[in-house]
């Protein structure tokens, strides 16, 4: 039994990241991603329904077209398969909350097309960051164990306060940056994306998330420069990276903020 329900959720998972693919693919280019249906990015052919099974599809086609032959992106295999085993992770770790559950997998699915649209075009959509913000203050209000707390009035002001810190952080640094390197240092996308994580996560958890960020951008950054990949000064989208640090946050920030004060005592 609970390998058939693995699997059911596995298959899920799949079929919500062909979906994320046709957002990653459509936001960009400010396209609709209901109309018209799945089609090759190259010959603009419709997919046929047995073209069109997540994962399948590719492997059996070998990452073509099957009218034209041009190469499909390898993104969406990776998309489709990260979106399957998300949800199987989540649906394993929040088995005992379901609306958590449920907040997981938007909050996730929302970040994944936000890593890939920003790695490959270096923007963040606003119906992402935008209405993340709205999902933040909704989600809180509606689950206040997300801020730790029963009270639905506190869960909305934790959630007001992270928004105001994520957003107001990075519009400073943004400010600061420009200033300093005399070039713009962060994307306005980044301030409004992170004042949607914030609502999400609270203040305490959007500082957390803002330091991961940096810390891995750090590490990614000088390693590029060390294999030649990268030079110094080189721009690096750092929507990637907030997503990285937010989603550690979600899953395991409050056990790491207890670790670290645990070192102070």
């Amino acid at each position: 039994m609970a390998v058939l329900s693995s699997s059911f959720i596995f298959i899920l998972g799949a079929i919500a990241g062909s979906f994320l693919n046709v957002c990653i693919h459509r936001l960009p280019r400010e396209e609709s991603i209901v109309s018209p249906p799945s089609h090759c990015p190259h010959c603009k052919t419709p997919i046929k329904p047995y073209d069109n099974v997540p994962i399948v599809s590719y492997l059996v086609l070998g990452g073509r077209c099957r009218s034209c032959g041009s190469r499909i992106s390898p993104r969406y295999l990776v998309v489709e398969l990260l979106t399957a085993g998300c949800f199987l992770a989540l649906s394993l770790m929040f088995a005992h909350a379901f609306p958590l559950m449920v907040i997981a997998l938007i909050f996730v699915c929302s970040l994944i097309i936000v890593f890939f649209v920003d790695l490959e075009h270096q923007i963040i959509p606003d119906e992402i960051s935008l209405g993340g913000i709205a999902f933040g203050i909704v989600a809180s209000i509606a689950y206040p164990q997300l801020h730790t707390t029963t009270s639905h009035g506190l869960a909305l002001i934790r959630s007001l306060e992270g928004l105001v810190t994520g957003g107001a952080l990075f519009w400073l640094i943004r400010i600061i940056g420009g200033r300093v390197f005399r070039k713009e240092a962060l994307g306005f996308g980044d301030v409004k994306l992170m004042a949607a994580i914030g609502a999400l996560l609270g203040p305490s958890l959007i500082l957390l998330t803002t330091f991961l960020a940096a810390l891995i951008g750090s590490v990614i950054g000088l390693s590029l420069i060390a294999i030649g990949r990268a030079e110094l000064g080189s721009r690096l989208p750092f929507g990637p990276f907030i997503c990285l640090g937010a989603v550690t946050s979600f899953l395991y920030g409050n056990q790491l903020i207890a670790w670290y004060l645990t070192l102070l005592r």
